[in-house]
């Protein structure tokens, strides 16, 4: 799998943030980790394990290494298994060793950057295994505010595709740009009026619609939450003259028939809103301890 690298600067800013939820000072409170401080020395060294619990995609490991990072710059951190590598129950996915304090109160933090991440990836790589290679799984914008870089990239990690990555980057006519707009046609004119020789994809929610965007000569129609049969139909209708992409109502369980359809893609929202994080722990040592 070539995975576009995942640039630091999409993330730094974003680990310092979670960072500061545990952080933050606290008007007439205290700031730090409390706990760790009264209870570990400054100078004590210690080595965290990412251990994966349960079998899973890996995705986010140099995100939840940037949380020590952060805390302790020159910590060492080792990852040992890649970003889109499929892991079983127990392997040791990367460590990090550093000050203890630095392990503890970046732990959970990072934990849930790599757990989110692979669960997207891992739900992700289901759906893709039971499209089995005939219809292409694509995500949507049903992302967490302000995570949606490090969401989309966890879909590609699963080995689904990225569809646009906001409004400013693809053009896509639904339905209530439809009614206000005043129909199919008139969207479409006014898009290419605006945006000339840029891709247009159209919202279809009736065959009548797929009519009037073919007539319109697009690049891509949405089909969304048509039965089986209509998506049928509107493969028929089309000819192979626009891409069609399959949106609304897609389950895991439907996979195997909507890539039947002859469809191009099937957009699946809950890749990034719906995929439960996957259980991996971080297992703490003292650096000259070694766990059997």
């Amino acid at each position: 799998m070539n995975l576009p690298p995942l640039d630091p600067g999409v993330y730094r800013d974003l680990v310092r943030r979670a960072l500061d939820e545990d952080l933050k000072d606290v008007p007439g409170g205290k700031s730090g980790d409390i706990t760790t401080d009264a209870t570990i020395s400054p100078t004590q060294l210690a080595r965290g394990d990412f251990r994966a619990k349960a079998g899973c995609v890996v995705s986010g490991l140099d995100v939840a290494f940037e949380c020590f990072r952060v805390l302790q710059p020159d910590v060492q951190a080792v990852g040992l298994k890649k970003d889109g590598v499929e892991v079983t129950p127990g392997t040791l996915i990367g460590s990090v060793t550093g000050f203890a304090r630095t392990l503890l109160v970046g732990e959970r933090t990072a934990l849930n950057f790599l757990q989110r991440m692979s669960g997207i990836a891992n739900e992700t790589s289901r759906y893709v295994q039971a499209a089995g290679g005939k219809i292409t799984v694509i995500d949507t914008r049903k992302t967490t505010p302000t995570l949606r870089a490090l969401e989309k990239y966890a879909v590609l990690c699963g080995a689904g595709e990225n569809h646009r990555f906001g409004l400013f980057d693809a053009v896509l006519i639904k339905d209530n740009h439809i009614a206000l707009a005043g129909g199919v046609a008139a969207a479409i004119a006014k898009v290419r009026a605006a945006h000339p020789g840029m891709p247009i994809e159209v919202e279809a929610d009736t065959l009548a619609q797929v009519d009037e965007a073919i007539a319109a000569g697009v690049e891509k129609i949405l089909v969304d939450n048509m039965s089986t049969p209509d998506i049928r139909s509107a493969v028929e209708r089309v000819g192979g003259r626009a891409k069609i992409e399959i949106s609304g109502g897609v389950t895991l369980a439907r996979i195997p028939e909507l890539a039947g359809t002859g469809a191009d893609f099937v957009s699946v929202g809950a890749l990034t809103h719906s995929a439960p994080a996957v259980d991996i722990g971080f297992d703490i040592f003292p650096v000259d301890y070694t766990p059997a």
